[in-house]
Order: structure tokens, then sequence, then C-alpha cells
């Protein structure tokens, strides 16, 4: 058997003595993960409190692919990486979250996680829709002040899926320009921030899930140090348009410094130097994620005037 892969029995095998069943059972292929790495799988169970549950099978494919053609040992080894920080994310962070919602991982081994099935728990809402915006602000706000001030042991010492050090590849493919000379500092002024935190890393709305109360959040294999305000900057760009930014994101701003502060100030800290600070943060961390995709997909429809706006402010306050 192949590095990373599972026999179907022996996988089920592991679920039930994971998670104390007597049996489990697979139902259902939920999805696939990113660039072929594996699936998530949901199992059935006997003989445990628990009616269902979701596995994280993490199998390696022997020719690493990419769909956009980013593959290689750079990019292998950044995968696998990102399932070990997972792997420490559940063991040692996630249990702090007791106001913005994460699964529980009942047992974890080698590339692969027992998990709650959130579906179950009542989070089966997917998507863009009315007032999910504003839940998902208000989940990151909440998770960036619980974690105010927290290394990052175990995790990435740097945040994010997209950031330099773990992207020289991206780096060399971009166009010579202000952008591509201005990256380093870019980089330093997000990594230098005096109020840190720890950042989901890939915050977009495909991992948020919803109830109709509340919200959950998946995917945690990019967590790590930072400042809050490059979530909030992708997040705000993976939901709204051009347009919507250009008249609307200064207010979205608004409503997540509002919740920020009330959870940053819960736990004894003083919200406005770190608000000051984030919101200066905030093109650089928009100037910051133009030079990824500049180099990444530089076709990608989130360059747009409103990242070239941003872009532009940044490298005028380096």
């Amino acid at each position: 058997m192949k590095f990373g892969q599972h026999a179907p029995m022996e996988l089920a095998r592991w679920v039930a003595d994971a998670v104390g069943a007597t049996s489990a059972v697979r139902v259902e292929r939920i999805q696939s993960l990113w660039s072929g790495y594996g699936e998530l799988v949901r199992f059935r169970l006997e003989g445990a409190p628990l009616e269902t549950v979701v596995v994280k099978d993490v199998r390696p494919p022997s020719d690493a692919s990419h769909p956009r053609g980013w593959n290689g040992d750079r990019s292998h080894a950044r995968k696998l990486r990102s399932y070990d920080v997972e792997g420490n994310w559940y063991a040692t962070y996630a249990e702090r979250c007791t106001d913005c919602r994460v699964p529980r991982c009942f047992a974890q081994q080698h590339l692969r996680f027992a998990l709650e099935d959130l579906d179950a728990a009542g989070f089966e809402g997917r998507g863009l829709r009315d007032g999910r915006i504003q839940g998902c602000l208000d989940w990151l706000a909440r998770f960036h002040a619980t974690f105010l001030g927290v290394e990052p042991e175990g995790l990435w010492p740097v945040g994010t899926y997209w950031h330099l050090e773990t992207r020289p590849d991206e780096f060399d493919a971009m166009d010579a320009g202000p952008l591509k000379d201005a990256a380093a500092a870019l980089d330093a002024s997000l990594r230098c921030c005096r109020h840190s935190t720890l950042v989901h890393g890939d915050a977009k709305i495909a991992n948020f899930l919803f109830s109709p109360s509340e919200v959950a959040a998946v995917d945690f294999q990019y967590v790590g140090g930072g400042s809050g305000i490059r979530d909030v900057a992708y997040f705000l760009g993976s939901v709204l348009g051009e347009r919507e930014l250009e008249h609307h994101a200064a207010d979205w701003l608004d409503r997540y410094f509002e919740t920020f502060a009330a959870a940053a100030t819960r736990r004894g800290h003083d919200a406005s130097p770190i608000e000051d600070e984030w919101r200066a943060l905030y093109p650089i961390a928009w100037a910051d994620f133009e030079r990824f995709l500049a180099g990444w997909a530089p076709s990608h429809r989130k360059r747009h005037g409103y990242s070239a706006q941003m872009t532009t402010l940044a490298l005028a306050q380096l």
C-alpha cells in the first residue's frame, strides 16, 4: 500500500476504534481534498453515542498534480506540512475556541482525522447568502480576539497559504515591477506587527458552515501567527466583487472591528491600538495577496481595480 493510502476496511476499523463504536460504515464521499490529496468521507457509526463522523483521509497522489500546474517537491512538502499543522491545531489549540465554533477532533493519526460531523450538529448551510458575511466576520473577530498574543508553536510561524517565504516559485514567476520589488517589505510589515494573533489562513466562504443561528469554520491547514487583518482582507476578497468592495469594504471593516473590540475587551485587551495597527495594515494585506496572485494566476478574477487601488496605497506606505 502506497504512502498515505488507507485500505477501506482498515480505515473503517480505525474510525470505529477512534470514537468507541462497534462498527463504522462508509456512507458517502463529501468532497475531494485540494489537488487530489485525499477526500472527506462520512461514516455511519454503530454502538456509539454519535450517529456519524467525518473523516479527513489524506492520500497524496503519486504525481502531486495541481489544477493550475503548480506542483513539485516544494509544493508537495508544503501540503504535507499543512496537515501536520492541522493536527497540532486540533491537539493543542482548538479547545480554546469557546465562542468561535470549530469541529471537535475525536482522534487523529498521521494523515487522517476523525472529526465531528457539523452537518449533524445543524451546520448544514453552505455558500454566501444574506447575513452570512457578517456572521463570518464575527467568527473571525472572536477567533482573533481569542488568540491575541498566542505563540504559534507547532503551527505555521506565519499563517496563510500565500505568505512569501513558502512561495518562492510564484515570486520568481512574477513580472518585474514595483510590486515584485516591494514583496519583501510588504511581507516584513505584516510579520513585524506589534499585535499578533493566530490567523485562520484560508478564510474563504467555502470554509465556513452555517446553522440558522451560528457559524463554524473548518480547514485549519494554514493556521499560524500574524495580524488578523490578513484573514479579513482575504475573506472580503473572496465574497465581494470590485464594485462591492469599492462601496462597502469600509463598512464591513467597521463591523468586524466592532465585534473584535467587544471580544478583545472581554479578554482584558485594549482593542484600540490593535485596531489602529490592523487598519493601517489593511492595504498591505491586500497588496501581499496581490503579489501572490501576480505570480500564481496573473489573470485571476480577484485582480481588479480595487486590489490595484489597495496595492498603490500599500506601496506608498512603505
